[in-house]
């Protein structure tokens, strides 16, 4: 872009970080929302309220090859919002771009493959916090941003600020959680974080980054070869307490799920659910009367 483009596109820019910010959206969807716009810009290499059609279509077809449909719904999203927010134009997106509906079951650790990783976990700070994300459920956000001041240990009751949809919620402490995070506290004193970062940035918590490389080699250390991140943990979580006979509304309130629906969707992860859904198809051919054989 030449500097007159530059310009314009550093006013659009700002308009739409206000906009954003004026419709009450999330720290985490400014930037998922501004980086769409820098992305598409970078592309064509010029301000976006000049594209076309044809020119988002493309720009689409490119982010699809190279980009996963994650980031292609976020881009669309963001696009979507500047377009209609910071220029006042609407798009047809559906017939732009129109990511398919794919709902996959995640990988899940058993318990003892869990045990396994822990003790394999050599880094003190990362054995705690896996411990902490897997023995309460947690978004990796939420066990990042823990602080002193939200743990109760006279209630044993834990205050998860500003989780998913900006919603607060209180959930038990496990005695075996508190007696890890008291012991990793002493190791660093800092008068705010639970889990800070390191060397200069021991103001801000650790860096995401750094737990997922960690992870990584971890698993890697003990040869488990499925697809496992940090949020995982909070997947299996779930589905063990719900193999421990844990009912749906109580893990609901757990995990911070606005729908039981979603909660609902770890039945299909529990071997005792696959169990009652074997023992049934058995019943059902078990109960033909088959005279097997030529006619």
């Amino acid at each position: 872009m030449n500097l007159k483009q530059q310009a314009h596109f550093d006013y659009l820019y700002q308009q739409h970080l206000s906009n954003l910010t004026l419709q009450g959206k999330r720290p985490a969807t400014i930037d998922a929302y501004s980086r769409a716009l820098r992305r598409i810009s970078a592309y064509f290499d010029c301000p976006p309220d000049i594209l076309t059609t044809q020119d988002l279509k493309q720009y689409f077809e490119a982010l699809i090859r190279s980009h996963s449909w994650s980031t292609v719904k976020l881009d669309r999203n963001g696009l979507q919002f500047f377009y209609r927010y910071t220029i006042e134009k609407q798009w047809e997106w559906l017939n732009i771009v129109k990511p398919p509906q794919v709902k996959r079951l995640p990988d899940i650790l058993t318990p003892s493959q869990i045990s396994l990783l822990l003790n394999n976990t050599h880094q003190y700070r990362y054995q705690v916090f896996f411990f902490t994300l897997y023995s309460m459920g947690l978004r990796l956000s939420e066990g990042l941003e823990l602080t002193i001041h939200d743990i109760d240990s006279t209630a044993m009751q834990v205050h998860i600020r500003d989780g998913k949809g900006g919603k607060d919620r209180l959930i038990p402490l496990p005695i075996q959680v508190l007696n890890a995070l008291r012991n990793y506290w002493k190791t660093h004193h800092h008068p705010i974080l639970i889990f800070p970062g390191l060397g200069n940035g021991c103001n801000s918590p650790m860096d995401r980054g750094g737990i997922q490389k960690a992870l990584k080699q971890v698993l890697k250390d003990c040869r488990i070869y499925k697809h496992i991140s940090p949020h995982s943990l909070r997947h299996c979580f779930a589905t063990h307490l719900l193999e421990q006979g844990l009912d749906l509304r109580s893990l609901q309130h757990l995990l911070g799920h606005a729908s039981l629906n979603t909660t609902a969707r770890y039945t299909q992860l529990t071997p005792l659910k696959q169990k009652d859904t074997i023992a049934a198809l058995n019943l059902l051919s078990s109960k033909l009367e088959i005279n097997w054989g030529p006619k």
